[in-house]
């Protein structure tokens, strides 16, 4: 995955608290074995107003003109609970997103960002609060959020911070996903399937 270090773009909100994976990636849409392509049916059910996905709800944020192109999502509590499909995260990022702002997320979706290089950062609910005044007063506010200095800074310069697990922190800047991390040891590993071939042969036999 693509290393996550310093990010800054135009921020949407969605005001709404626990936010569920359904609501993100609707189940008629999990049918696919890649992680690419979700991103069209992110948030369907909100985003249009027929099943097809034809006719786009102007009232929705994500289809106003003003977020076209969003890639902060500010939201409240509880964001991505409901099941555990790792689609959640697959969706958000195919469809553009790099990091969310949220005071709370659901465990499992939590951490399933931090494996697919998307930066879900917890702030306090007053902080949200005035994100959320700030993008919504000027169209177009960017928001910058920097991983190696814990930071976020408003659309007016203002600046939070924010905890992450280093160990996530480290992974993140490095672009590690679980296959990235098993690969640091790839020459071990290659050395070690070497001695075990010449001293347990059969273990390799195909026929």
């Amino acid at each position: 995955m693509k290393p996550f270090v310093k990010h800054e773009g135009l921020a949407v909100t969605i005001d709404r608290a626990n936010i569920d994976t359904d609501a993100i990636i609707p189940k008629q849409f999990l049918r696919k074995i890649e992680r690419t392509g979700f991103g069209i049916h992110l948030f369907h059910d909100w985003r249009f107003l027929d099943d097809a996905g034809t006719k786009p709800n102007p009232e929705f944020e994500l289809n106003q003109e003003r977020y076209k192109g969003a890639s902060v999502l500010v939201t409240r509590d509880n964001f991505g609970c409901g099941s555990s499909r790792e689609h959640a995260p697959w969706a958000l990022e195919d469809f553009g997103f790099k990091t969310i702002l949220a005071p709370s997320y659901a465990d499992i979706f939590y951490n399933n960002c931090f494996k697919n290089g998307m930066l879900p950062v917890v702030l306090k609910s007053s902080e949200i609060d005035e994100l959320f005044e700030e993008v919504i007063k000027t169209p177009g506010s960017k928001i910058t959020v920097d991983l190696p200095s814990q930071k976020v800074v408003s659309p007016k310069g203002k600046e939070y911070s924010f905890e992450v697990d280093p160990v996530r922190k480290e992974n993140l800047l490095n672009g590690w996903d679980d296959i990235g991390l098993t690969l640091r040891f790839e020459t071990s590993i290659t050395d070690f399937e070497k001695l075990q071939k010449s001293r347990e042969p059969w273990l390799y036999q195909t026929n």
